[in-house]
């Protein structure tokens, strides 16, 4: 049974005190803090307790940790005998890092609006350049076609979003980010909640309290 009720989001001041409410105090829907801000050290003790912002243009910054959270674990993402056929055509180009803030632009550009603000992406631009958060990019003929981004916090990484712009760059970068960051010694790359697409990939959810003990354990790892 889904639990419905929870304690009321808490709320943060800018500036202020680096505090979280316990995640499984929340409702299983997981908005646990409304406001603060979105400066490096509170964003990375917040993916430390397994939590992240995500928020609409002209609100204050919401912090959520759902139930279920979905996640891919070693040694990499399913891959279908026709995602197989793509790969071995050698079609794309995949590199890390080159474009994490056209990246993050990228998967911005959604018809039903976006919670990639120009905020969002002066903060996690500003956790790359201090060297915890990634992107992947997928090339074709020298465009760039597909990616995702994330953050790492010792042996664990949250992966934020992808785009394509072409079929299956998406589910190419996903193979390749698996690949990459497990023989890395990633441990659970979290891709937040259910879609078909992930399932069909190998990703499977976790109930919060066990998702929320492995991170604590894991973002501590080397």
């Amino acid at each position: 049974m889904r639990r419905l009720r929870g304690r009321s989001p808490v709320l943060l001041l800018p500036g202020g005190p680096i505090t979280f409410p316990d995640p499984d105090e929340a409702d299983d829907e997981g908005l646990l803090a409304i406001g603060g801000d979105l400066s490096v050290p509170r964003l990375l003790a917040a993916y430390d307790r397994g939590i992240f912002p995500w928020y609409d243009e002209g609100v204050p910054p919401l912090w959520w940790s759902p139930n279920p959270r979905m996640v891919f674990e070693p040694p990499r993402a399913h891959v279908s005998r026709s995602l197989r056929r793509v790969l071995s055509q050698r079609r794309f180009e995949v590199t890390w890092n080159r474009e994490f803030e056209r990246v993050m632009r990228e998967c911005g550009v959604r018809e039903a609006g976006t919670w990639i603000l120009p905020e969002m992406i002066d903060a996690y631009v500003a956790l790359h350049h201090e060297g915890h958060a990634f992107s992947i990019e997928v090339w074709d003929d020298g465009a760039l076609v597909g990616g995702l981004y994330g953050v790492q916090r010792g042996a664990f990484f949250a992966a934020e979003s992808m785009f394509h712009r072409k079929t299956d760059a998406s589910k190419v970068a996903l193979v390749y980010a698996t690949a990459s960051l497990f023989s890395a010694g990633i441990e659970l790359m979290d891709v937040q909640l259910w879609t078909p697409h992930l399932e069909s990939m190998g990703a499977r959810e976790l109930p919060r309290t066990e998702y929320l003990r492995r991170v604590r354990e894991l973002s501590q790892k080397p």
